[in-house]
């Protein structure tokens, strides 16, 4: 894929996930997905985002900026939500939080077949302390 086409196909996966388009997760996932240098599968990939969405339901992805050298994307992510309760095991419970993921995705044949994520988890406790 080149870049621009990398590139469609990365923002048509942020799409996806904002259109909470599980049936076509598919079409941008590769079915043995690793997440974190974890298999879990397209089923697995599919279940951690549902439940993201179930303990935030205004859960939104907002690409802040994108790098890309095929077949790898770089990408920081922004997140402006209000977790119901807990969210990686801190005491949010309904206020709203800003933060941010540093992510990178291979893909292969179209689809992402392996993401490394680092979600900035300093940013929500300094917002819980304020």
């Amino acid at each position: 894929m080149t870049k621009d086409e990398l590139a469609a196909a990365y923002r048509a996966y942020i799409q996806c996930l904002n259109r909470r388009d599980w049936q076509h997760l598919g079409e941008h996932v590769a079915d043995a997905v690793c997440y974190n240098g974890e298999t879990i599968g397209l089923q697995g990939y599919r279940r951690m985002l549902e439940g993201d969405v179930a303990a935030i339901p205004d859960l939104r992805f907002e690409i802040e900026f994108l790098v890309v050298d095929p077949p790898v994307i770089g990408a920081r992510l922004r997140f402006d939500c209000t977790p119901t309760s807990e969210l990686f095991g801190l005491p949010v419970n309904g206020r709203r939080v800003t933060f941010t993921e540093n992510v990178f995705y291979r893909f292969a044949q179209g689809r992402i077949e392996s993401v490394w994520s680092v979600i900035d988890q300093a940013a929500i406790r300094a917002q819980l302390q304020s």
